[in-house]
């Protein structure tokens, strides 16, 4: 194992464009924000310059950002998810759109938000605790409304309408009280809470469909394949072996993908009550969400654990530390380096022999505890044959020094 983190923490900068923040106004990478989402730049770096046509691989789907830009460069790839609605996601944008569906779908659009009022029947409101937190009641009686006309206007199961919700998607945080200024969502204060007008959000959702269709005029040269399933099973979800693996996982940092995505799952409804969305997060690699938090108290490691005394030294350091929460957190911990050995064993599965992987991930820190979960990625490698492990700095990941993001590659045997 080779960790190349030797290049010098003042040369090391934080790079935004390695992050999401480079993708929010390219094409369809721009469709959906994502915190946690890696950057379009980050993958064309990695599949540039490879002389044949490698089978692509991301088993951890998030935005999609390596299957479309695979599918953009020409490769065939596959990208498996566990959470519906990322799946859906992905494969609305990586669908290929005609002249014609573009036209309807802003002519759909031009007659939702023509219809859209204010309605004296009740509102269908989705049932997201606290949701006059996240929507004044202006904005959530346009948002039911602008909902209703979709289903309305648009046929079920169309491409026109999977456009027209994207739209929504963005539509409907932009005239929320959630705020992004830092890593994760927050809410804005109220003095910083501005009211829309019913036209200024009519506004707002022909804008952002406008933006999404320009990314659907945008078509790649091949068809990726995003499927349902779980990245520690992965020769249960994908056919077929692959050459190239370049995927970002959920980082050992209890940053819920969940917590992220509950507005969109809601309003579409592939979420009815907060129980499910703590069971999915509980389903994910590292979720931690409502219920997924109870359950690792009484959560105990398998008999098929991966041990190496770098993890055992840094659970022992979050066990002793003087915090009333270090049970929970030595177990999660434990839980999410447990569930990456699985994955990381049903991935020789699905390899073509001189396979090479890239994982992105940053390290962490749980009460002053350096986590470096890069030397464990690649112990775990090491451990099922791979060869040429690495581990590469990329960037900072924020003001603390200590925190960074890693490119863990590997090669799998001939």
């Amino acid at each position: 194992m080779v960790c190349m983190e030797a290049v010098a923490e003042e040369k090391l900068r934080q790079r935004t464009d390695y992050t999401y923040k480079f993708n929010t106004k390219t094409g369809r990478h721009g469709w959906l924000r994502l915190t946690p989402a890696y950057s379009v730049k980050v993958v064309e770096s990695l599949l540039a310059g490879l002389k044949r046509q490698p089978r692509v691989l991301d088993p951890f789907c998030g935005t999609a950002t390596t299957s479309l830009c695979a599918s953009y460069l020409g490769h065939n790839n596959t990208t498996v998810d566990i959470n519906p609605f990322l799946v859906w996601m992905a494969r609305t944008k990586l669908a290929r759109y005609s002249n014609i569906n573009t036209s309807s779908a802003y002519e759909v659009c031009r007659r939702v938000t023509k219809t859209t009022k204010k309605d004296a029947t009740k509102p269908k409101v989705p049932p997201i605790h606290n949701i006059d937190r996240w929507w004044n009641p202006a904005a959530l009686q346009f948002l039911c409304s602008l909902r209703s006309r979709i289903e309305s206007e648009s046929h079920e199961k169309t491409i026109e309408r999977d456009l027209l919700l994207i739209a929504f998607c963005r539509t409907l945080i932009k005239v929320s009280n959630a705020a992004f200024n830092h890593q994760s969502m927050s809410f804005k204060r109220d003095n910083h809470m501005r009211i829309l007008s019913d036209s200024d959000m009519k506004k707002t959702f022909d804008d952002d469909v406008r933006f999404v269709l320009e990314g659907a005029k945008e078509n790649p040269s091949k068809s990726g394949h995003a499927i349902l399933g779980d990245a520690r099973r992965l020769s249960e979800a994908v056919d077929g072996q692959f050459d190239f693996v370049v995927t970002s996982p959920p980082y050992a940092n209890r940053m819920s993908y969940i917590r992220e995505l509950r507005p969109y799952m809601y309003w579409l409804e592939f979420l009815d009550n907060g129980r499910d969305a703590g069971n999915i997060d509980w389903s994910s690699i590292g979720g931690t969400w409502g219920v997924a938090t109870s359950r690792l108290s009484g959560w105990r490691r398998s008999k098929h654990s991966f041990s190496h005394p770098i993890l055992e030294a840094a659970l022992d350091e979050i066990l002793l530390s003087d915090n009333k929460s270090n049970t929970i957190l030595a177990n999660y911990v434990a839980k999410y380096f447990e569930d990456m050995w699985a994955h990381f064993n049903s991935l020789v599965d699905v390899l073509n022999k001189g396979a090479k992987v890239h994982y992105i991930v940053g390290n962490s820190a749980f009460f002053g505890v350096l986590l470096p979960v890069e030397q464990i990625y690649a112990s775990m490698l090491e451990c099922l044959g791979f060869e040429n492990v690495e581990c590469t700095a990329i960037r900072k990941r924020n003001s603390k020094k200590e925190l960074v993001e890693f490119d863990v590659s590997a090669k799998w045997p001939r």
